[in-house]
C-alpha cells in the first residue's frame, strides 16, 4: 500500500534584522493552519541585528520527533555566511535559495542541488523599500517549492506579526507577490505529459 507520508525541512538563514525568523514563522504557520505537524525552532547570535540569526521549520503528515535539522531539505540562505556554513548540509537533490544580492552564485561548490537565485534585495530596493526582502524571498520560495498555499501565507501574517505590524500587511502582501512574479518569469517553462 502506497504511503501518503510528507516530510519536508528547511533552515532560513541570514543575519539580524534581514527578517528570516518571520519568514521561518510565516511557513510553519501557514502549514499548521493547513492542518500538517510543525516544528519551529528559531536561534540568534551574539546580538540579533547584525548578528546571525537562523531558524528550522520541519512540515510532516506525523508527528516530528524532533525540531533540530542536520541535513534539511531546502535551505534559503539571505547572506554569505549563511550559505557557506549551511550549505554543504542540504540533502543531494535539494534546493538552496540563494539571496543574489548579496551573494555570488560561484560560491555554492555544489552539483548535486538545486540552485534557485532571486536578488531580493535588490527586488525590494526596485519596489520602493528595502525592508521587505525577507517578504519577496518568501513569495519565491513558496512558488517555487509550493510547500504550501499562498493564501494561507496570507492568511498567515495577522497572527504571525503583532498589532503595530498589523498596518504593513497590504506591503508584506505586494512583496509576496513580487516574489512569485519573479519565481514565475524565471522558471523554465515545463511542457506537461
Amino acid at each position: 500500500m502506497p504511503s501518503n507520508h510528507f516530510y519536508y525541512d528547511l533552515i532560513i538563514a541570514g543575519f539580524g534584522g534581514q527578517g528570516v525568523l518571520a519568514i521561518g514563522n510565516l511557513i510553519a504557520y501557514a502549514a499548521m493552519k493547513e492542518g500538517r505537524h510543525v516544528t519551529y525552532l528559531p536561534t540568534y547570535g551574539v546580538e540579533m541585528r547584525g548578528g546571525t540569526a537562523n531558524c528550522t521549520v520541519v512540515i510532516s503528515s506525523k508527528e516530528i520527533g524532533s525540531p533540530i535539522i542536520y541535513r534539511p531539505h531546502a535551505l534559503i540562505s539571505m547572506n554569505l555566511p549563511s550559505l557557506l556554513k549551511y550549505g554543504p548540509r542540504v540533502l543531494p537533490k535539494g534546493l538552496i535559495f540563494l539571496n543574489s544580492s548579496l551573494i555570488d552564485l560561484r560560491e555554492v561548490n555544489r552539483q548535486d542541488v538545486e540552485v534557485f537565485p532571486v536578488p531580493v534585495n535588490d527586488l525590494a530596493i526596485e519596489n520602493g523599500n528595502p525592508r521587505f526582502a525577507n517578504m519577496i524571498a518568501l513569495g519565491a520560495f513558496i512558488e517555487k517549492t509550493k510547500l504550501v498555499e499562498l493564501f494561507t501565507i496570507y492568511e498567515s501574517l495577522e497572527k504571525v506579526f503583532d498589532e503595530r505590524h498589523h498596518r504593513h500587511i497590504p506591503e508584506n502582501i505586494r512583496a509576496i507577490q513580487i516574489g512569485v512574479e519573479y519565481t514565475k518569469r524565471f522558471t523554465p517553462f515545463r511542457e506537461e505529459k
